[in-house]
């Protein structure tokens, strides 16, 4: 995302890509201003003329945020309270956000973590850690995401009958080498994690191009599929070599969070324990997901939340939101989607 222009909690923004809709998602809020030029019906020629035609012309219009709902596009929902004439004040208006979209959020006060997110979102775009996770009969790939990772494909080998050449292994393998080179030269990949059981990724490695060889990080996992890809980030010697990245922060800070719950009962989970913790001042650190965050705004049940993320806001708790697609989301969402870290043990 880029940011354009900025003044007094005012920023005129760009979107660039996808996953810019996912911070968006956590950052607008209700009661905040959206605005931009939106596409409009409007009515050519005069009123008595019968050949009057309807057209989409640009029209500068600002709305009051009141429901944000996110997909493959982010949907901002609100009231007119800056437009042209012919649209009366209050009237219903929605901004659709998705990539190329110029726009300007203004927001009364900006918490925290909010300014972090927007921070982040608009820094230079960090390289992507691409994975590959196999062994003699399938490999899965998988690229990180700001929010979690996207496979992005699964080969098939044919392994050799017993008594038979196994030539068609080193074949596999090279199937895989050519796709991991593949989206080494579109992604440009800061690191690239080849994962397998057994010894499968020390055979890979030893048909990897010296120059591919240079990038690669070996970790060990106990099966081959999706569910192999959470595993492997939290590998010790993955969450070395990728410690600047997302998702790996997420898991630790939700393992943090478990290992409290689990030796200090430092711990608050849950709506209503968290708000409990914030009323008591007792926070230390907060953790919530975006699942979490979208279940309650589609179900009108936000503000009691944002009112909660504002306190602990102003008590300089840090706030942080993960993803709900990766496994340290899945498990905070099994906590109920919020938790804190808390100072000390409330009775």
């Amino acid at each position: 995302m880029k940011q354009l222009s900025s003044e007094r909690g005012k920023h005129h923004l760009k979107v660039d890509t996808q996953d810019d809709l996912w911070y968006l998602s956590q950052i607008i809020d209700s009661g905040d201003f959206v605005s931009g030029k939106t596409l409009r019906k409007m009515k050519t020629g005069t009123q008595d003329d019968r050949t009057q035609k309807a057209a989409k012309v640009p029209v500068f219009i600002k709305i009051q945020v009141e429901k944000v709902e996110w997909g493959d596009t982010l949907r901002v929902l609100g009231r007119v309270v800056e437009g042209p004439e012919d649209l009366s004040h209050g009237e219903h208006h929605s901004f659709v956000l998705e990539p190329h979209t110029e726009f300007t959020l203004e927001k009364q006060r900006w918490l925290s973590y909010q300014k972090e997110k927007l921070e982040e979102a608009c820094a230079q775009q960090q390289a992507p850690i691409l994975i590959a996770v196999h062994d003699r009969e399938e490999a899965y790939l998988a690229v990180t995401k700001r929010s979690g990772y996207e496979l992005v494909a699964h080969l098939q080998g044919k392994v050799a009958k017993k008594g038979m050449d196994s030539g068609t292994l080193p074949n596999f393998y090279e199937e895989i080498i050519q796709k991991l080179a593949e989206l080494t030269g579109r992604l440009k990949p800061s690191v690239i994690v080849i994962a397998s059981p057994a010894f499968w990724k020390e055979d890979l490695m030893k048909h990897l191009p010296a120059e591919m060889r240079k990038n690669v990080v070996l970790a060990t996992c106990s099966s081959v599929g999706k569910e192999a890809i959470d595993e492997v980030l939290k590998r010790e010697e993955v969450k070395t070599a990728l410690s600047a990245d997302r998702t790996t922060k997420e898991l630790k800070l939700v393992e943090a969070l478990l290992k409290a719950l689990a030796t200090t009962a430092k711990v608050a989970y849950g709506e209503k324990e968290v708000a409990r913790a914030v009323e008591a001042g007792a926070i230390e650190e907060l953790l919530v997901t975006d699942g979490f965050i979208k279940e309650k705004r589609e179900a009108n049940l936000f503000e009691p939340v944002e009112q909660l993320l504002k306190e602990a806001d102003s008590q300089k708790a840090p706030i942080h939101v993960i993803s709900s697609k990766n496994d340290a989301g899945m498990r905070l969402d099994g906590l109920g989607g919020i938790a804190a870290m808390l100072r000390y043990r409330l009775s």
